[in-house]
């Protein structure tokens, strides 16, 4: 822990982030929306470099919802190139630092070429350890639900032998635990589709800081406050 930061007697073992705010970001300051989202992508790096600072295993991002095809054809365009961006510039970095890549959601629908990006990424950091980096890319939680019934169906599972051990082994997080603390930014106050399954029970933190201008210290801001709650999981508080 840094010096210049109390110490923090809890710290999400996982940690997930809705990135909301790029365009507004963007707006506020009289520039396009897809300047917003290549600032998004810079901070993204900032936000893992302090994850790693506060000893966070996990992080997951919400970077493209299955719900996002439907904005502006430009505005998916530049965000497909983004993505490829990222892999192209990003990836050296990423791995000689330790960081395993996986990808949550379906690649079905990027190119051929892009798909071949993400699936390399992810085969070649598969073994890294220090810190996983989970990219939720054309991502649905209802979505990821529905594959996961569709692979059970098609493997023949009985159904008396599914219970909720088995459905997470076919979910995208397969392995992972559940997040502990989910962070939205941007001001809104809704899940937006994100982890439906996996998030019952993790702790949610909003703030009205645009993406770009989440950075170490207002991240902190989210530890502390997940440093105040009572972890119950449907059970009472011991006296």
């Amino acid at each position: 822990m840094a010096n210049d930061l109390p110490p923090l007697e809890h710290v999400p073992y996982h940690l997930a982030a809705i990135m909301d705010g790029n365009g507004r970001w963007a707006k506020a300051r009289g520039l396009p929306r897809q300047a917003g989202h290549r600032a998004g992508v810079e901070n993204l790096r900032r936000i893992l470099r302090a994850c790693a600072e506060f000893r966070i295993r996990i992080l997951t991002v919400y970077a493209f919802s299955t719900e996002n095809w439907g904005r502006p054809e430009q505005e998916v365009r530049g965000l497909m190139n983004i993505l490829e961006t990222v892999i192209d510039r990003e990836f050296e970095e990423l791995n000689a630092n330790g960081v395993q890549l996986r990808h949550l959601g379906n690649l079905d629908a990027l190119s051929p070429e892009l798909q071949a990006k993400v699936r390399n990424a992810v085969e070649r950091t598969r073994n890294n350890d220090r810190l996983t980096l989970n990219l939720a890319f054309n991502y649905g939680g209802r979505d990821e639900i529905l594959r996961a019934i569709r692979r059970i169906i098609l493997d023949g599972v009985p159904a008396e032998q599914i219970d909720e051990v088995l459905f997470g082994l076919y979910l995208d997080t397969a392995g992972l635990p559940d997040p502990d603390l989910i962070v939205r930014t941007g001001g809104e106050m809704r899940i937006s589709n994100f982890l439906v399954w996996q998030s019952v029970y993790a702790e949610y933190y909003a703030t009205p800081t645009f993406w770009p201008d989440f950075d170490r210290e207002e991240l902190y801001k989210a530890l502390v406050h997940f440093n105040k709650r009572e972890r119950r999981f449907g059970l009472v508080t011991q006296t």
